[in-house]
């Protein structure tokens, strides 16, 4: 007998484009008594912006309060969810730095609400937010959905990932050769091309070669941000 999470992961993995996902995950967050849901994918590049999409059935008025207000850049579910994958529930306590934000989204209708973040070897990360209008998740409700919750928040992020990063980041589709990988880990180290020769034993110009077939594909200004590019994407 197949389980619950087989039969939805059959049917997710059946959606050809990040909308559609969407669109499926919003009947699954129902089914687990929620009636709102947020997905934001966040690409670790550009270092100084990175880029993020987010799809969301919030009402229209509040998504666009939330832009106008920036929001996202306060927003203590966003802050958790970058420094943990532990689900987190909404709270008084855990909106006390935004309160502006707090009291706005709960103008909307959205008082109860968890968030659960998830992460990549590609180094993107995502989190799906759950939220209703009716009654506080009590112990026991969280004991009985958190496993699909946290299920669920990773597979949106699969899928999500998988339709969006290489268009958000098209160097994330580059293939560096073992020999790219480890003139980068070095130049990573602090180490010159110089002295990357001799350790190596191969010549200066062979070293620079490949460092620059590397800067290329990466479609990096330097061969410093060819490291961290290469590093934030998870290929070092």
């Amino acid at each position: 007998m197949k389980t619950w999470q087989e039969d939805q992961l059959h049917a997710l993995r059946a959606v050809e484009s990040e909308h559609a996902l969407f669109e499926m995950i919003v009947p699954l967050a129902r089914n687990l008594g929620f009636d709102y849901c947020c997905y934001g994918l966040r690409m670790p590049l550009p270092l100084t912006r990175p880029k993020i999409v987010i799809f969301d059935n919030y009402p229209i008025s509040w998504q666009k309060t939330y832009q106008e207000k920036n929001y996202l850049a306060v927003d203590p579910t966003v802050q958790h969810g970058m420094r943990s994958l532990l689900p987190v529930i909404w709270s008084d306590n855990l909106f006390s730095s935004a309160r502006e934000l707090w009291e706005g989204a709960r103008s909307f209708g959205l008082n109860v609400g968890c968030a659960q973040a998830s992460r990549d070897t590609n180094g993107a990360s995502g989190l799906l937010t759950l939220s209703r209008s009716g009654e506080s998740i009590s112990e026991s409700e969280l004991l009985d959905k958190e496993p699909k919750m946290t299920w669920l928040s990773h597979i949106a992020h699969q899928g999500m990932s998988r339709f969006l990063a290489v268009k958000i980041i098209p160097e994330i589709g580059v293939r560096l050769t073992s020999r790219e990988i480890e003139l980068l880990r070095w130049t990573g180290d602090g180490k010159s091309s110089g002295e990357i020769s001799d350790i190596l034993n191969i010549s200066e110009r062979t070293v620079n070669f490949h460092i620059g077939n590397a800067m290329i594909k990466l479609n990096a200004a330097n061969k410093a941000a060819a490291v961290i590019r290469a590093a934030m994407l998870g290929m070092l």
